[in-house]
């Protein structure tokens, strides 16, 4: 800043440019928040995620991530749809406007809880877990990680589960055996009543699988 002094009536300031323009300058930037379809893209291109990858993850078909992507269909507020995006994401679905509410009650599965903790002690996040499985089993995994499902009662499936976290059989054997004397009892079979019968298909059970 300069004080001219040449009229001895009046005396003017002169701003140097780069002062005269620092309002400008300090105007505070406003953040657009994203909305969802925006999200969802910002995602895909965070994780270097295919968008087909993505369709078969959540059960869609490729088009209709495009077009969800172009927003050329509003963002899907089915609870299926949703909880399914909020899983691959690693995000609550109530983050989401569109979603409104879970139509049936989430599934709390002991097994699964304990899978989950061991992938959290693995530093993997969903994306991460989901692709280690192969395409065709994707989207199970995601509904049962989404409280859809529980543990499976395939063995094999338990065991590549497992096997994805680095667990052994007996670690994850306990899980599987309640969740299958909770479908034997769901299915009418008393267990005080056949507690030798339990016992002795338990006992071949982990002779068999060596647990």
């Amino acid at each position: 800043m300069t004080l001219s002094t040449s009229n001895p009536t009046i005396a003017s300031i002169t701003f140097p440019e780069s002062e005269a323009n620092s309002g400008s300058e300090m105007l505070p930037q406003i953040a657009v928040p994203q909305n969802s379809s925006q999200r969802l893209l910002s995602f895909l291109e965070s994780q270097n995620l295919h968008k087909k990858d993505f369709s078969e993850m959540v059960g869609v078909t490729l088009s209709y991530v495009y077009n969800l992507i172009d927003e050329t269909v509003p963002f899907p507020s089915r609870t299926t749809t949703l909880e399914r995006i909020a899983v691959v994401m690693n995000t609550e679905p109530e983050s989401f406007p569109e979603y409104k509410h879970r139509e049936e009650p989430r599934m709390i599965d002991p097994g699964v809880e304990f899978l989950k903790t061991m992938q959290k002690e693995a530093n993997l996040n969903n994306i991460q877990f989901i692709k280690r499985f192969s395409r065709s089993q994707r989207l199970e995994m995601v509904d049962i990680w989404r409280g859809a499902a529980p543990l499976p009662l395939d063995w094999s499936k338990v065991q590549n589960i497992a096997t994805v976290l680095e667990l052994g059989k007996e670690d994850i054997y306990p899980y599987w055996q309640n969740r299958l004397q909770q479908h034997l009892t769901r299915g009418g079979l008393e267990p005080m009543s056949n507690i030798g019968l339990m016992n002795a298909l338990f006992q071949g059970v982990k002779a068999y699988l060596r647990v």
